[in-house]
Parts: C-alpha cells; structure tokens; sequence
C-alpha cells in the first residue's frame, strides 16, 4: 500500500508545477517584450536629485552654496558631465555644473513641477535629466538633474524582475495554500465512496455505491463495481435458494427414513438412527441458516428450559450408545433468537462432543452463556480455528461432513453471539457460546 501512488498528491503537484510554469513564462514573456520594445534612449539616474538636495547648504554668511558631499563627489567622479539646479522653498535658484540651454529657461519654474523623466536622444546624452521634489538641509525644494545614465532596457528589465517576482511569489503562496484545498474539495466524493465501500458485508446485500457524488471521470468505475455488487448478490441469492430447496427436499426422505427405522426390530437397522438423525439436523441447520439470512422472527428464549429439552431429546440415543449427559444449571439466562436454530445448534455440539470426546457430556448453563464439555482428549490449541472451517476434520477418518461446527458458528453469529473453545479440568473440549442477555 505504502508503494501506490497518492492521486491527491499527484493532482497537487502538478497543479503546482503547471501553474509555476505558467506564470514564469508569463513574467518572462512581459520581460522579453519590454526589453525589445521600441522605448529606448538613456535614462538619468534618480539617485542623483536627492544627492544634490542634501548638497546644497548654507555658508557661514548665511549664503546658499553647493558642499560637495562624498556622496556628491562620488557621483561626479562616475559622471564627469554631472549637473543640477534646484529652486528651494523661498524662490532663490542655485545650480551646479554646465546646465543645458535647453534646461536654463525651465529652473525659474521647476516649483510647477512634481516629477518628470527627460531622455536624451544624442550622445553624451547631457539632456537626460530627472525632476523630483526633494527634502534637505535647507528644507523642500526642486530639483532638476543630470547624473549617470543607462538605457531603458536596464530600467525595465529591473523593473520587470521586481514585479515578476512579486506576482510570482504571490501567485505561488496562493497555488500551494489554495490548489491542496481545491483537490481535496475534487477529491471528497471519492471519499465518500471509499467509506461506503468500508460497510459493505455478507450480511449488507443490495446495497449500490452513490453514483452521483464522484467526479465524471470516477463513474464509470463506481457504476461497474455496482454493476459487480449487484452480479455477486444475485449468485448469493441462487445459492440460498438451492441450500432452501435442497434442505426442504431432503427433510421428506429423511422423515420417512426415520420412522421406518423407528419401527424396524432389527438391531442392525435402529443403529442407524444416529446418522438419521445427524443428517434430520444437517438439514434442518441450513434450512435454519435460510430463515436467519431473510431476517426470521426472534423468540425470548430461557436458555436453562431449552438446554433441559435438547437434553431429553438425546439421551435415550446416547443411552443406548453407552454415553451420559448430564444439565448443569449455574445461572438462568434468557436471550432473544430463534428457538429452533438454537436448539438445533445446542443438539450439534453434544453430538460433536458424544462422537469425537469420551462418554460423558455436560451442558453447562450460566447467564446467557452455555458450555458443551466431554471428556475427550480435547482439542489442541492451533486447531481451534480451523475446526470451523467448513468441511475440515480434526480426524481424516472421523465421521460426518464436518460442517456441524461452521453451521454452529454461522447460526452463533447470526444471533449476535461468540463461540470459544478451551480445555476442560479434566482435559476434555469445551466449546463455549455467549450470548447478549434479555431482559
């Protein structure tokens, strides 16, 4: 089991992979068509304009003037053609560097300006420039500016990353938290079903899985198991048909057998009436298995007076047989079942006992439980099990068809009842059935 595949698993994993690849070759996609697109020119760096706001001081006479910072060095030491003018918040106009013609006219009125990103379209591309507004030493003001450049492709491709990434990122905590309940959301009917499958028993026939609760694709294999159930509960019904009709058919013979035994002098003749007898059981036990499968009507049933009765029945048999049967009653017990299929049930263990133990049987009754001890040579422990089993014989040589004991335990557990075994004090079997008591 361990080795299987998991379908949710599988379903997950691949979800998350095609949605993965999907969206990286969506960000990729957005990448290579910004990066080819036909935006291009050089870029001013924006960095610059908040350098150049920091830059800009008073002397000592209280005049503005630019300090080269080492921030304002550094970037002139990278761009030689570095410039920037800026109007502060009381109108004055400072500049730094060689500011373009092209620019000069536009200082005065760069306090009508919030932002703006200029490209230069010639080499050395000195008309690339930023506007910002910037906060620094001598308060807010702005500024426009002309630092290093690169091209757009740089821009975008940085740009494009960051937000790829982020879709990504997003996309994929949604994928792993979101897809795992999507599946086992798919998945539940499928569920339902197993669990449905769980239930289903010998003693639960008819019964048909829900078709309309599996996926599309799970409905064919769900109809073809019902489909299945259906085909194995029919077998089941011809067999208990042929079990009833055999059994009802065997009981006439069986009957006449009996009484023309009954009356014969001869003795050879009247010893046959042990296997009569056993057969006039056999085949009142399957009718009784019949009767319990279609739900036969239960009687309260007082254990201690049946016991007493199966008792009499028998003892004139083992009597002649050399045999003793004795009735121990602990405890009175009553218990709801079939009163024919216990006693008949009853009846086959003390001729299991009488034909495989020794010569003496007690029927012990204690609550809702009755014990069938002899004192035989018991039975060993690894063939308690098998000893149920239809048609296994604990003796190859042994008489009988050795289904007593299955039809035993089949009409035990048909009464909701457990049947045991263990040894006796005196090394004999005992064979043990407990019952559910009624009050």
């Amino acid at each position: 089991m361990g080795s299987q595949p998991s379908l949710k698993a599988r379903l997950i994993f691949r979800q998350l992979i095609l949605q993965f690849l999907t969206i990286a070759a969506a960000a990729s996609g957005l990448i290579v068509f910004f990066v080819n697109s036909t935006l291009d020119g050089m870029y001013a760096d924006e960095a610059v304009a908040k350098v150049a706001a920091n830059a800009i001081v008073h002397d000592g006479h209280g005049k503005v003037q630019v300090e080269v910072t080492p921030e304002l060095a550094k970037i002139r030491q990278e761009s030689p053609d570095l410039w920037f003018a800026a109007r502060l918040s009381d109108g004055s106009v400072i500049t730094f560097g060689q500011v373009p013609g092209e620019f000069a006219p536009l200082v005065p009125h760069l306090h009508k300006l919030s932002s703006a990103d200029m490209r230069g379209q010639f080499a050395p591309f000195t008309l690339s420039a930023v506007v910002r507004q910037e906060t620094g030493p001598l308060g807010d003001m702005n500024v426009i500016a002309h630092g290093s450049v690169q091209p757009f492709t740089v821009l975008i491709t940085m740009a494009s990353n960051i937000v790829a990434a982020s879709i990504f990122l997003a996309l994929a905590v949604v994928s792993v938290v979101a897809t795992p309940m999507i599946v086992k959301r798919a998945l539940v009917g499928v569920i339902t079903t197993a669990e449905e499958v769980e239930h289903i028993n010998a003693e639960r026939r008819g019964f048909q899985l829900s078709e309309d609760v599996v996926p599309r694709e799970i409905g064919p294999l769900v109809r073809a198991f019902n489909g299945a159930l259906g085909r194995l509960d029919a077998g089941y019904d011809r067999q208990q048909r042929f079990i009833a009709s055999a059994a009802h058919e065997l009981r006439t013979p069986i009957a006449i057998l009996r009484m023309k035994i009954d009356s014969a002098n001869e003795k050879g003749t009247r010893s046959l009436l042990p296997d009569v007898l056993r057969l006039a059981n056999l085949s009142e036990q399957l009718l009784d298995l019949h009767r319990l499968e279609n739900g036969a009507p239960t009687d309260r049933i007082d254990l201690s007076v049946l016991a007493r009765n199966v008792a009499a029945d028998l003892a004139p048999m083992l009597f002649d047989s050399g045999k003793a049967i004795e009735v121990v009653i602990e405890r009175s017990g009553t218990i709801s079942g079939n009163v024919g299929s216990i006693e008949r049930a009853l009846t086959n263990l003390i001729q299991n006992a009488v034909e495989h133990g020794g010569d003496e049987v007690i029927v012990r009754i204690d609550g809702a439980s009755l014990e069938v001890e002899d004192n035989g040579y018991g039975i060993p422990e690894e063939e308690r099990d098998r000893i149920f089993e239809p048609f296994y014989r604990l003796r190859p040589r042994a008489g009988g068809a050795g289904l007593g004991l299955n039809l035993v335990r089949q009409i035990v557990e048909h009464h909701g009842g457990l049947i045991k075994i263990a040894t006796g004090s005196g090394g004999g079997a005992i064979v043990r059935v407990e019952f559910t008591a009624v009050r």
